[in-house]
Parts: structure tokens; sequence; C-alpha cells
């Protein structure tokens, strides 16, 4: 599981996710990519999932780049908890992901094959996404 060796706070605010992403909007190592198409929050065992699908899938062959890392902790209260009494322990960390964002590269594998490995990969996360090559995205996502 993907997760921050040490942070400097270890509770964070949610945060919003208006807007679209700025950085990390083009493919810069592989030849198709993954973009996230609305904001989301990531898990770090749903990328995991995806990069599973993606290796897979390809038997290995090529290179997989993951250009999210979910560096937010995310904490919740037990249930049956009431009101007050501070901040819930830490769950689970996310990615904040914004509309744009190339979350997976590709490359090294044929073009079907690349496109089917990222589709299979595309089900394991929480978001609507699209497939994309590096010439699609020449300048940037629209």
């Amino acid at each position: 599981m993907l997760m921050p060796k040490r942070v400097k706070h270890r509770k964070q605010f949610r945060g919003n996710m208006a807007g679209k992403a700025m950085r990390g909007n083009k493919i810069s190592y592989g030849e198709y990519g993954l973009v996230a198409l609305e904001p989301c929050w990531v898990k770090s065992n749903q990328i995991e999932a995806a990069r599973i699908a993606l290796t897979r899938y390809t038997k290995r062959t090529g290179q997989v780049w993951i250009k999210i890392f979910p560096d937010k902790p995310v904490t919740t209260k037990p249930a049956e908890t009431r009101m007050g009494s501070g901040k819930g322990t830490l769950e689970y960390w996310v990615a904040v992901v914004k509309p744009g964002r190339v979350m997976f590269e590709i490359a090294g594998v044929p073009e079907d094959q690349a496109k089917e490995a990222l589709r299979l990969a595309m089900h394991k996360l929480p978001c609507k996404c699209k497939i994309v090559s590096k010439a699609d995205l020449e300048g940037g996502v629209e």
C-alpha cells in the first residue's frame, strides 16, 4: 500500500477539489494514459488494485508509471460515538485527483493491449476516466 514515510502533521483538513488539474495533466513518460474526468479521492488500495490490473493484463511487459501518490490522511470516528471529543483516528490515505489529471501511464506494449489494460484499471478507480494517447494531449487536457 502506498503511503508517505513520514508527515509533518498527522491529521489534515478535508480541503476542496474545485477547479481543473494545473499540473500532471500531460503524458510525460509513456505513450498512453488514464485521465480523470471528475474530482475524487483515490484511496491507496484502489491505486494498488489498478496497478495490479495493468501489470497482470500486460503480463509484465512494457512499463507502467503511477502519477498520483496518496499523501492526504483521512480520519474517521468509530460508529455510535457522540459528537465532540476530538478528531477521529487515521483510517487510510488518499490522493486528491482533479479533472484532467493523468493518473497512470503505460508504454512498451501495442496500442490495443495498452487500451484494454487501461480500461481494466479504470474499473478499479472511483471516478470517471478516459484513455488518451500522447498525441491527444499535446496542449494539455481541454
